[in-house]
């Protein structure tokens, strides 16, 4: 399974619906990145992604996106085969 990597914030909703979503898929480790500890982490986010908003998830090298982002992949059926490569 691919290094999954979260952008997040302790208190933010999307990014535990995130959490949960990917725990269903089978992911038991996310790295964790929290932009409310360490605000040049934000800054390193939106260099790689171009967006402001959490949770910014990337699968292996591959941005995902947001919660909303995730969930779309997830519904078209497209979550679980970059969760296996």
């Amino acid at each position: 399974m691919p290094i999954v990597k979260m952008y997040c914030t302790a208190t933010c909703p999307y990014c535990v619906m995130a959490e949960k979503l990917l725990n269903r898929k089978g992911v038991t480790t996310i790295e964790k990145i929290r932009v409310d500890l360490q605000p040049e982490q934000r800054d390193a986010m939106i260099a790689l992604t171009g967006r402001r908003t959490v949770p910014q998830v990337f699968i292996g090298e591959q941005h995902i996106g947001g919660f909303d982002d995730l969930s779309e992949l997830d519904a078209a059926g497209d979550l679980e085969p970059l969760l296996a490569a």
